[in-house]
This record gives C-alpha cells, sequence and structure tokens, in this order.
C-alpha cells in the first residue's frame, strides 16, 4: 500500500506516489486549472488516476491522499479557508476528493507539510522540532513540533513571513506594514536592488537588463561594492527574521529554502555566525543549526503523504 502526496501551487500540481517510510517512487504534475474549485479538483482527481495507471497501479493500492495547499487551511476539516493566489474561500478540499475517489484525505498548508518532508526525509530527519523558513516571492514557513506539525487555531498559524520586523515599515501585500516578508522575501530583494542601483549608477549592477534575485549576489561575488551592501544588508534582514524564530520556538535546526537557498554557504554562513551572537542565551547556551532544505520541490509531496500516516 502506498500514500499520494498532493503538492497544489498557483501554477502547477505535482503528484506523487509514496511509500509509508517516505520514499517518493513516482511523480507526476500537471498545470493547475484555476478557472474554478471544480476544474481544480478534477485535475488533481485526473493527475492521480494518470499517475497510478502509468506505474501499474489503482486506487486499491492508495491508503490515503494527503495534499499541501496553500493559505489557510483547516487540517481538521479539510477546509482551504482562504488562498489568494488559486482563489479558493472556505473550499471543501478533502470531502470532495474523498467523494471522488473514494479515499481517506487529508489536508495542511503547504509549508507546513514541506517542513514535515524534511523531518521525514530531508534535511530535519530524526530530530524533533524544526522551522523550516522559505525564502521565495514572499517568506513563508513551516514549524514541527515533537514530530508534529504546528498550524494553529483552524490552521491559520505558522506564518512567520507576517511577524513584525519593523513598526511602520515597508507595506506587505498582507495589508500591514514591516512584515519580515516585506524585506526578507526574493520580492523585497529585488526591490532592494532596484533601489541600489538608482543611488549608484556606477554599479555593475546597472548593467543588468532584468533585475532578478541573483543580481545583487552576482555583484557581490565580483567584489561590487553597492552589491555586497545591498547582500549584507538583505542577510541582516533574514538573520533577525530567524533569530525571532529561534527565541520564540528553539528548534534543533533551522531550514532554508526557496530561490534564495540556492547561494548556499554564501548565505549560510553569515546568517549561521549572526544567529550564534544574537540568540537569547546564545553566550550559555548551544543555538541551533541553519542548514538549507535537501528535498527541493519533492518536500511538498513527501510532506502531504505524510499527512496520511498515523491517520
Amino acid at each position: 500500500m502506498f500514500y499520494i502526496g498532493v503538492d497544489l501551487g498557483g501554477t502547477k500540481i505535482a503528484v506523487g506516489l509514496v511509500q509509508k517510510d517516505g520514499a517518493l517512487i513516482a511523480k507526476k504534475s500537471a498545470k493547475t486549472d484555476a478557472e474554478s474549485f471544480a476544474h481544480i479538483m478534477d485535475t488533481i482527481a485526473d493527475t492521480i488516476a494518470g499517475l497510478l495507471e502509468e506505474n501499474g497501479f489503482s486506487t486499491e493500492d492508495v491508503e490515503g491522499i494527503g495534499i499541501g495547499c496553500p493559505g489557510s487551511v483547516d487540517s481538521r476539516s479539510g477546509v482551504v479557508i482562504y488562498a489568494n493566489n488559486i482563489r479558493l474561500d472556505n473550499a471543501p478540499v478533502a470531502q470532495t476528493l474523498r467523494a471522488r475517489i473514494g479515499k481517506p484525505v487529508f489536508v495542511s498548508n503547504d509549508a507546513n507539510c514541506a517542513a514535515l518532508g524534511e523531518n521525514v526525509m530531508g534535511g530535519a530527519k530524526g530530530l524533533d522540532n524544526l522551522v523550516l523558513i522559505t525564502l521565495g516571492t514572499g517568506v513563508g514557513g513551516g514549524i514541527i513540533i515533537d514530530g508534529k506539525i504546528f498550524d494553529g487555531n483552524n490552521g491559520t498559524g505558522g506564518e512567520p513571513g507576517h511577524s513584525l520586523l519593523r513598526m511602520n515599515g515597508e507595506a506587505c501585500t498582507c495589508g500591514r506594514r514591516g512584515c519580515w516578508e516585506a524585506y526578507a522575501s526574493a520580492t523585497a530583494l529585488i526591490r532592494q536592488t532596484k533601489a541600489a542601483i538608482a543611488r549608484h549608477p556606477e554599479s555593475s549592477m546597472s548593467g543588468d537588463a532584468q533585475v532578478s534575485g541573483r543580481t545583487a549576489f552576482e555583484a557581490a561575488k565580483r567584489g561590487d561594492k553597492a552589491g555586497r551592501a545591498v547582500v549584507a544588508r538583505y542577510l541582516r534582514y533574514v538573520a533577525e527574521g530567524i533569530v525571532n524564530m529561534v527565541n520564540i520556538f528553539r528548534p534543533d535546526i533551522v531550514l532554508i529554502g526557496g530561490g534564495i537557498s540556492h547561494e548556499g554557504d554564501y548565505i549560510l554562513r553569515p546568517i549561521q555566525r549572526f544567529v550564534d551572537r544574537r540568540s537569547y542565551g546564545a553566550a550559555y547556551t548551544t543555538p541551533p543549526r541553519v542548514k538549507l532544505a535537501t528535498l527541493g520541490n519533492d518536500a511538498g509531496i513527501i510532506g502531504a503523504a505524510m499527512l496520511c500516516r498515523g491517520k
């Protein structure tokens, strides 16, 4: 018997066939048809059917289905309360898919699932407590406490990107000002890079036709003074938020995922130094290690599948 893990994203739906120990056997993806909730459910069901057929299995070989969805998710009822990027509003995901496929369905936030996947098979395997931070378009996060997802009241907890970094600071898409996401996301880094280019037209970054999250890092590695300043300030923003997470949860490990994580040790070393110096009681205790997430896009599939385990 296998589990099915589904990672529902704004542009892609990834489905995986997962063994009970967390090993990913096969996967299949499809474009997210976000025209309506019904279309999304149709795509998920069709992709699962295709995955099983391609690998010589049927629904009789499936014990359960887990789905990681963006937004606020009530894991107890299997309802996606709100997901703005795929326009889900009080969507009964578990009930609908269970009626379509006839198997138990479990649902959680996609970042929570990624954290659970890293806990089962990735960078935090064998540890009880972890915080996963994803640095992408926004700042996402997943929290595992005693080996279980912490999702808070009605599944709306575990949103570290919307903790406050600076009062009355930069505007955030959530409606507040000064959120960590407004400073530490790749979107924020691009904005900071463009501002530096405007202030320093002599910078080598000025020659980039398309400013991206890599622009300042590549310039810094070339020795560009403005690029180094952007990167140093950006990593300070990231590190300050991580210290907040460390001070609240004191996890065994903090994992960093998302596009910015591809910079590897170039970001890990300064962040770890900052955490070692600035986390509460650092002089008397050993602060947690900051490492890279290891599973990439597979983390969400594996973690979603693991929602079925022990249910």
